[in-house]
């Protein structure tokens, strides 16, 4: 009998053991493709955000941390710097909009440093579908009003949804879940207009992972 427990549990210890091994095997030759294909669609983000055509450098790589109040909560978030030659000319920056209808909005904002949005995705939400997921670009153009639009500043009233005197529509029976993109989206927009005398402050994403 004991025997028996011995041999069986020496051959389940030896299964384990190969079946770690396997998994260490092919989690080491998938990764390369993995993370190539995560930084393949990065950049098709990114260069939905801010035209290709406006910088040269890898904006991949030019990838800073921050945390700002503005930006939706007190979490981390990424902005990637685009430049032109060696100037800044605009930058993406991960955004939280944290009063949609269903919770937090995940955005990605780009846009000039005079406030000029170049372009806005949203990454991530819990919407109602029908209603309020007509903010992701595969349901609606609507996410697509934003381009070309410039904040003027913190009291622009032209930037809101019409239903609060603003230039932006809302959705028929869902004004909360556009109100909150339209109000990040300009709030991001200001933070954006700040950065050229932050970035030397401003962590890499490197360094933030030391």
């Amino acid at each position: 009998m004991l025997d028996a427990i011995r041999k069986n549990g020496v051959t389940l210890a030896v299964f384990a053991a190969i079946t770690t091994g396997l998994t260490a095997v092919i989690n080491a030759v998938t990764r390369p493709t993995i993370e190539h294909q995560i930084a393949v669609q990065q950049k098709v983000l990114l260069d939905q955000v801010v035209p290709p055509e406006l910088y040269d450098n890898k904006i991949q790589q030019e990838c800073y941390v921050f945390t700002n109040p503005a930006l939706g909560n007190g979490s981390p978030h990424h902005l990637y710097l685009a430049r032109k030659g060696d100037k800044p000319v605009a930058a993406a920056v991960e955004t939280t909009a944290p009063d949609g209808y269903s919770g937090n909005i995940q955005l990605i904002v780009g846009a000039s440093f005079d406030g000029t949005v170049y372009g806005t995705r949203v990454v991530k939400h819990h919407e109602t579908p029908g209603l309020g997921d007509k903010i992701e670009l595969r349901i609606s153009n609507w996410i697509m009003s934003f381009n070309g639009k410039k904040v003027t500043g913190a009291e622009d009233a032209h930037f809101a949804v019409k239903k609060d005197g603003g230039n932006f529509d809302q959705f028929t029976g869902a004004t909360i879940t556009p109100r909150a993109v339209v109000n990040e989206v300009k709030r991001t927009t200001l933070y954006i207009e700040t950065l050229p005398g932050q970035l030397s402050s401003l962590p890499s994403c490197g360094e933030a992972n030391e």
